[in-house]
């Protein structure tokens, strides 16, 4: 895939700036990007929308704590991580859990392109690199 050029990434930085709503992508904010796109066609139409798109997955990732688990993990548990990662990331952030056998013991949390772990399967692979 090629690089997007400078002026698209410029627009694209502005678009996404307007989907925000207290920090977080709005639908309704989104649907009217798009509307306007629609009636009033960028000069690169397909490259714009689909560096816009990718700016929104991303923003979105922002909003969202994908925790792995490899045990039984307490509402109460999942809730002070999206607490604290709020606070962290000064964003609301949601938590969604999946079950993750192969962790062996504890959790990985990944929100966007950040990764915090704290499992035995992660601490193992730290100490295997470091032999």
């Amino acid at each position: 895939m090629s690089a997007v050029p400078a002026k698209i990434r410029a627009f694209v930085k502005q678009l996404v700036q307007l989907s925000l709503v207290d920090g977080c992508v709005s639908a309704e904010q989104v649907a009217g990007i798009l509307e306007y796109l629609e009636k009033n066609p960028p000069a690169n139409p397909l490259a714009s929308l689909q560096a816009y798109h990718k700016a929104i997955a991303v923003e979105i990732a922002k909003g969202e704590a994908r925790v792995e688990h490899a045990g039984p993990v307490t509402a109460e548990a999942l809730a002070a991580i999206a607490s604290a990662l709020s606070k962290r990331y000064a964003r609301p952030v949601s938590p969604l859990a999946t079950a993750n056998p192969t962790l062996l013991a504890g959790l990985r949390v990944r929100i966007g392109d950040d990764v915090y772990e704290s499992s035995v399967a992660g601490q193992l692979a730290a100490l295997s690199a470091a032999s």
